[in-house]
C-alpha cells in the first residue's frame, strides 16, 4: 500500500508541476516583451528575431518558474488529499503525514538538482539572445568607473575614459609578476595613448613588488611602460551582464574588482543567487506542504491564495535583501540566502506542528 500511495502522490505532484511549469514562462515572456517592446522597435528587430531570442532565453524563464510551479504543485497535491479525506485514510492506516508527503520532498530534491543544472545553461542562452536583440551594439564615446582585465592578467581600474582623444583619468594598473619581472602597481592622474608608443602615464607613482617581499616606490611626471596594447575602443566594450555569466565567471570578475579596490557587492550577490534561486524550489515545497493541510477554507481559492501569498512574500524578501547586499548593508551571502533561511525555518516549525 505504501508503494501505491507513493506513486499516487508523486504522480499527482509531477502532473501539477508540469502544467504550472508550462503556464508560467509565457507570463514572464509577455511581461518582458511589454517592458522592452519600444526598444525592440527602435532597433528595427523583426518578429522572427525577437521570437528566436526568447527561445534562447527560455531556460532562464523555466528556471525562474521552478519555485513557483513546485510550490503550486505541492500545495494543490496536499490540499486535494486533505479535502478528499485521503490524508485521514492514510493516518487511519498507520501512515503519518510526514511519510505521505515524502515523495513530494524527494521530487523537490530532484527538481532542485535540475534547477542547479540550468545555472550554467541560462547564461549561454542569455548571451546569444543579447546578440540577437542587438543589446551589445550600443557603444558610447566614454566610460566611467570601470574595471578591465587584459588577457595577460593586467588589471585596469579607470575613473573616466574618453575615446575621442584617447585620455583616461584616475587610472590604476596592476601587472602580475612573471618569471623575468616583478609585479608592478601604477597609480596615475591621467593616461594618454598614441598609435606609436602606446599608453603614457602622467603624474603619479609606481611600486614594484618583488618575490622576496621587498618593494621599490618612485614618483613620476611621465611614465611609459612597454607592453600595454589595449586600445580605447577595447576598453569601451561593455561587459556582459551578470545574467550572462556563469557562476565561475562571476566569481572571477568579483575577485578582479575587489583586488582593484572596487565594490563587488552586486556581483557577489548575483553569484550567490546562482545557487540560492534553484534551492528555493525545495524550500518553498517544505513551506507550502504543511500549510495546505488546513481545510478551514474551502475551494481552489484557498490553494491559490496560499501559493500567491507565499510567492509574493518570498519575492519581496528576496528583492529587499538583494538591494541591501548590493549596497553593502548586509553581506552578499546573507542577501542571497536570507529568504531561504527564513522560509526553511518557518517550514521546519510548521512541519513539526502539523498533525501526523
Amino acid at each position: 500500500m505504501i508503494r501505491i500511495l507513493d506513486r499516487l502522490v508523486a504522480w499527482t505532484f509531477i502532473k501539477l508541476f508540469v502544467v504550472f511549469l508550462a503556464a508560467a514562462p509565457p507570463l514572464f515572456i509577455l511581461g518582458d516583451i511589454t517592458e522592452n517592446l519600444a526598444g525592440y522597435l527602435d532597433r528595427g528587430l523583426t518578429r522572427m528575431e525577437v521570437a528566436k531570442a526568447y527561445v534562447y532565453q527560455l531556460p532562464m524563464f523555466i528556471q525562474w518558474s521552478f519555485p513557483i510551479a513546485a510550490l503550486v504543485a505541492a500545495v494543490f497535491t496536499v490540499y486535494g488529499m486533505t479535502t478528499h479525506r485521503e490524508l485521514v485514510a492514510a493516518k487511519a492506516g498507520g501512515i503519518s503525514f510526514h511519510r505521505v508527503v515524502r515523495p513530494i520532498l524527494v521530487m523537490g530534491v530532484l527538481l532542485t538538482g535540475v534547477a542547479l543544472g540550468l545555472t550554467d545553461v541560462v547564461p549561454r542562452g542569455k548571451r546569444i539572445a543579447s546578440q540577437i536583440l542587438k543589446a551589445e551594439d550600443i557603444r558610447t564615446s566614454f566610460r566611467s568607473d570601470f574595471v578591465y582585465e587584459a588577457d595577460d592578467g593586467t588589471t585596469w581600474q579607470v575613473g573616466h575614459l574618453m575615446a575621442a582623444d584617447g585620455r583616461m583619468r584616475n587610472v590604476t594598473v596592476e601587472l602580475p609578476p612573471t618569471d623575468t619581472s616583478a609585479a608592478l602597481y601604477i597609480k596615475a592622474n591621467d593616461a594618454l595613448r598614441d598609435s606609436i608608443s602606446g599608453w603614457t602615464f602622467i603624474s603619479g607613482y609606481a611600486r614594484r613588488l618583488y618575490s622576496d617581499s621587498t618593494e621599490s616606490v618612485f614618483q613620476f611626471a611621465r611614465l611609459w611602460v612597454p607592453g600595454f596594447t589595449e586600445r580605447p575602443d577595447e576598453l569601451l566594450e561593455a561587459p556582459r551582464q551578470p545574467d550572462e555569466m556563469t557562476y565561475a565567471e562571476l566569481t572571477h570578475l568579483a575577485h578582479v574588482v575587489e583586488r582593484s579596490g572596487g565594490n563587488a557587492g552586486r556581483l557577489r550577490v548575483k553569484q550567490e543567487q546562482k545557487l540560492s534561486i534553484p534551492v528555493a524550489t525545495l524550500v518553498v515545497i517544505l513551506f507550502g506542504v504543511p500549510l495546505a493541510t488546513s481545510s478551514r477554507r474551502g475551494g481552489t481559492a484557498y490553494g491559490v491564495g496560499i501559493s500567491l501569498g507565499t510567492t509574493i512574500l518570498y519575492l519581496l524578501l528576496f528583492k529587499v535583501a538583494a538591494a541591501m547586499g548590493a549596497a553593502g548593508t548586509i553581506s552578499p551571502l546573507m542577501a542571497a540566502w536570507v529568504s531561504n533561511v527564513l522560509f526553511a525555518t518557518a517550514a521546519a516549525v510548521l512541519l513539526v506542528r502539523v498533525r501526523t
